[in-house]
């Protein structure tokens, strides 16, 4: 693949425009709720600032707010900001929002006692973000989540999109943060059921929590 392919399917798969299209499609693309792997690993945590990485149309960020976090929700996508300020006003809770290129747009605004990337996939020569951008968003003492798609949930699946070769096992995350300051709490590739057009399924995500020392 040629230099310019590489950038026009980096641009197709995370780029604004790209994004923006994809939600001006719908008038909602995503179900409103927050991840429930969200929910499960935050739940023992003291609220305190959080940075939800690709934010969509905010259903985290709200989520998170409600219980006392001071977030801000971030985006490539311009459209889907817009959407998730409406989710907060809609909810009676406040949000920052900020737009940001993940992959071409440097470091993450500030530092956050929670970062949480859910079902961030970047492409497999970006994987290190996780620690070099993501990772380094965490203020120390704070906590950092990390949440994707597992490849056994394509298990017997046809890949017709190529997603497969962006999906990750826990520990390919948990590698990238052993020692250094960083203390891997959960590594844990939990299931859940899911429909889907041909009859119910199982989905497996790949689920890593890690603390930054103070």
């Amino acid at each position: 693949m040629s230099d310019h392919q590489h950038e026009q399917t980096l641009s197709d798969r995370y780029g604004q425009a790209a994004w923006d299209t994809r939600y001006a499609e719908s008038d909602r693309l995503w179900s409103g709720n927050p991840n429930p792997r969200l929910v499960e690993q935050v739940a023992d945590l003291a609220p305190g600032t959080a940075l939800d990485v690709g934010a969509g149309e905010g259903a985290d960020a709200v989520w998170l707010a409600q219980r006392g976090w001071q977030v801000t929700a971030l985006d490539v996508s311009g459209v889907a900001l817009a959407r998730a300020e409406q989710h907060a006003r809609e909810a009676g809770v406040t949000i920052t929002t900020a737009q940001h290129d993940l992959l071409g747009g440097g470091p993450l605004p500030g530092s956050y006692d929670l970062v949480s990337a859910q079902f961030w996939h970047p492409p497999l020569d970006r994987f290190a973000d996780f620690r070099d951008i993501i990772g380094a968003a965490v203020r120390p003492g704070g906590t950092l989540l990390v949440v994707g798609h597992h490849p056994d949930s394509l298990a017997g699946q046809p890949d017709t999109h190529g997603h497969g070769a962006f999906l990750f096992v826990p520990e390919k995350v948990a590698a990238l943060f052993e020692g250094d300051g960083w203390e891997v709490q959960v590594c844990d590739s939990p299931t859940r059921p899911t429909n889907r057009p041909e009859g119910p399924a199982v989905l497996t995500d790949s689920v890593v929590r890690i603390r930054r020392w103070a």
